[in-house]
């Protein structure tokens, strides 16, 4: 037997998310949890379903809020999304940290608010047991060890750590770094950049190398726990708009969009 209270909120939801598809005259998909292996085939599925309509959208917004997880569903639900769609958005009403925020530097535009929070590029790798670790983390701390054994002030503890580490483990944690600035910065030219034309100071023309160079500059700084000091620290608007001079849309500036994308996410929270 069904719930009736369960079947009520899935109502709800439904016709908070129909208004919102309405209002933008786009499909919304909406993704909550972590980013794990095989969820790009759950998303193939969706979309393909959604573009086998009468009349498919080619615009699409995606509701996201996620803790991060691995780069490889990201990048082939990219793919999905850019073969089927001509524009791809994303809303943060919450958080999309880590690969979430990997994922958002594909739009063409991200929405969000002061509440809103991407987070450091640290992508998840798996180690020899099979579990999912942040990257960067551990080569922070074999790069400190190194540093240490160079200079000759590596304890024992600390030298039979960085012995024992397997070199092949660490080279996928580089290569998912790397794997990580490349991709946001072939997102960003390709996509979010692909309006950016002039300059606003002065109006003169901006060139391809200008706009690789500011991508590059963008995933360096997000990929630098020197700078951010925690894999789930919060980056607002604010900083995004400022320090890193990342167009962000404040969909709270427009109050009709403002209450549509609030109450569909508060009945969904819910």
């Amino acid at each position: 037997m069904v719930n009736p209270i369960d079947e009520t909120a899935r109502d709800l939801i439904k016709k908070k998310l129909q208004d919102l598809e309405n209002y933008l005259n786009a499909d919304v998909i909406v993704y909550c949890g972590e980013i794990f292996d095989s969820a790009e085939d759950q998303m193939k599925r969706v979309v393909e379903d959604l573009q086998s309509e009468a009349e498919p959208k080619t615009t699409c917004y995606i509701i996201l809020t996620t803790p991060g997880g691995s780069l490889n569903p990201v990048n082939r639900m990219v793919t999905i999304f850019r073969h089927f769609y001509s524009e791809v958005n994303f809303i943060v009403p919450n958080f999309a940290y880590s690969a979430g925020t990997i994922f958002c530097m594909s739009g063409d535009n991200i929405y969000m608010n002061y509440y809103s929070a991407l987070g450091p590029v640290d992508p998840q790798v798996q180690n020899r047991d099979g579990k999912l670790v942040a990257a960067l983390g551990y080569l922070d701390k074999i790069n400190d060890l190194l540093a240490k054994a160079q200079n000759n002030t590596i304890s024992q503890a600390e030298f039979l750590i960085l012995k024992d580490f397997d070199l092949a483990e660490l080279r996928a944690y580089e290569q998912a770094k790397e794997l990580a600035v490349d991709l946001i910065q072939k997102w960003l030219v390709k996509y979010k950049f692909k309006d950016w034309t002039t300059h606003s100071k002065d109006g003169t023309p901006v060139t391809l190398q200008e706009k690789e160079a500011r991508a590059f500059e963008i995933a360096t700084k997000l990929s630098d726990n020197n700078i951010w000091k925690s894999h789930g620290r919060p980056i607002g608007i604010q900083v995004l708009r400022e320090d890193l001079h990342l167009k962000i849309i404040d969909f709270e500036e427009n109050e009709e969009l403002n209450g549509i994308i609030s109450e569909y996410y508060d009945a969904l929270s819910e």
